[in-house]
């Protein structure tokens, strides 16, 4: 039987040989700014080039907790019901220590990298739920638009409790995340608990492929666009700028203004939110990231040229408007370049890098945390809107049937010079085909409408500008 002794030299020569990987050069081959987008987290990671980690005075492993390890490793291994080896040991061990520091940072292995790159590229077999970790539990962060989770009503902040029936367990979220997972056409059973229900509600679901469209839109109205941003993957900022233009095109002439809907957005890649920003801003701060390394401390900011030619914006967000989604709801918002309507959102202010350690196994890894324009940083805040709503839905009205009663209606009432043959007037007219139905896009369009009849009233007639020219 192996002594605790044994354990410890085990353990300090890993510790010795972890402490000089750190240290040395990357394997060969190895270039992680060239190969960026294939090791980019979706949660906003940016690869840092290797550099030397130095210990401080003081930080050295002490001893007593180099025996505790070994003596707990040691009385596992001999007193644990069934038998396990130091492989399995030492793999808790370092998916403990991982977990312990904060819900996104963990450690990789090839099926989990596989399980990223087709996150990354915005194609997958599943269910299109963005879940996290919170003290124990499995909750949704958002549904991905036009996905089976999004069709069968599901909603940012539900508790998955119960996936085929397995109870999800703190011990045991990685694995319910891979069931969430499988072959398109399989079906999979949820039982979820909404915020403020007392019973959970049953869903059954088919996975399918998920192709993630990150971005869509459409003109709600002669000269008033509606931006669709699902996902930041590595296209949409690309994307978004040729939908903007098309819709230029298809209204005839410049927009009047614009509603970015961000609302259910999980993030995505940090440099996608920041093509997105720039895109919308003529100038300023986007985002600035720091943390204990030097690679970690970045700054982005606009170049000149607004794809909407300085036309109103409203800016739509919710409670799973997370990560890269309120990078550019922050800076849009500091910068003063649109108007934020919605909900608080999620409030995940934290990048995560990607770091190999071979071909095989990597870590995904909190190495900064990233701050608006203005310098304030959203973890576990959010950003709040300028203008809160309800989390309402819109319904028609019921006709009713006596009609409604005015003036006009009675019996030898007098005349009016605006009265109209017909004995209607204009505010009987029902909302025209194809307005929003969806309530807070209804609110945004209304807002923008205003914000644009004000930029219009504010800018001076063509003749005062000819005058002054004399």
């Amino acid at each position: 039987m192996a002594s605790p002794f044994r354990f410890c030299l085990i353990l300090v020569g890993v510790l010795a040989l972890c402490t000089h990987v750190l240290a040395a050069d990357p394997p060969p081959g190895a270039d992680p700014a060239a190969d960026a987008d294939s090791t980019i987290d979706l949660q906003d990671a940016v690869p840092p080039e290797p550099a030397a980690v130095t210990a401080k005075p003081g930080s050295e492993i002490s001893l007593d907790d180099v025996r505790r390890f070994t003596a707990v490793m040691s009385l596992v291994k001999q007193a644990y019901v069934e038998p396990v080896d130091d492989h399995q040991l030492m793999l808790a061990a370092i998916k403990g220590m991982l977990i312990g520091l904060d819900p996104h940072s963990e450690y990789l292995e090839a099926d989990e990298l596989d399980q990223l790159n087709e996150d990354t590229s915005g194609s997958y077999a599943g269910l299109g739920l963005e879940v996290t970790t919170v003290d124990g539990f499995l909750k949704v962060i958002a549904p991905i638009d036009e996905t089976p989770a999004e069709r069968a009503g599901i909603k940012a902040g539900d508790t998955i409790l119960r996936i085929d029936n397995v109870p999800v367990q703190a011990d045991n979220l990685d694995d319910a995340v891979d069931m969430l997972r499988g072959v398109a056409g399989s079906e999979v059973s949820l039982s979820i608990l909404r915020e403020g229900a007392r019973e959970p509600r049953e869903f059954k679901l088919t996975r399918e492929i998920i192709r993630v469209a990150s971005v869509r839109g459409r003109l709600l109205e002669p000269g008033y666009a509606y931006l669709r941003v699902a996902q930041f993957q590595a296209e949409t900022g690309s994307d978004l700028r040729k939908r903007i233009a098309y819709l230029q095109k298809e209204n005839g002439k410049p927009l009047l203004g614009a509603v970015l809907d961000l609302r259910s957005n999980p993030g995505g890649l940090l440099n996608a939110a920041v093509e997105v920003s720039d895109l919308l801003l003529d100038s300023g701060g986007i985002v600035t990231t720091r943390g204990r390394i030097r690679e970690a401390a970045m700054a982005f900011r606009a170049t000149p040229g607004d794809a909407l030619e300085g036309a109103s914006l409203v800016v739509l967000i919710d409670r799973g408007t997370a990560s890269a989604a309120e990078i550019v709801a922050g800076a849009l918002k500091d910068n003063q370049r649109a108007l934020l309507m919605g909900r608080r959102s999620f409030g995940k202010g934290s990048v995560q890098t990607v770091l190999n350690l071979d071909d095989r196994h990597a870590l995904k890894l909190t190495t900064a945390r990233y701050y608006t324009p203005s310098g304030i940083s959203i973890q576990a805040a959010g950003i709040q809107p300028d203008i809160e709503l309800a989390d309402l839905a819109l319904s028609e009205n019921e006709e009713d049937a006596f009609g409604r009663v005015s003036e006009r209606d009675l019996r030898n009432h007098l005349k009016g010079d605006a009265e109209t043959p017909a004995g209607k007037s204009a505010g009987d007219a029902k909302a025209k085909p194809g307005a929003p139905s969806d309530y807070a896009l209804n609110e945004a369009l209304n807002a923008l409408k205003a914000m644009a009849l004000q930029q219009r009233r504010a800018a001076p007639p063509a003749a005062a500008v000819e005058g002054s020219r004399n």
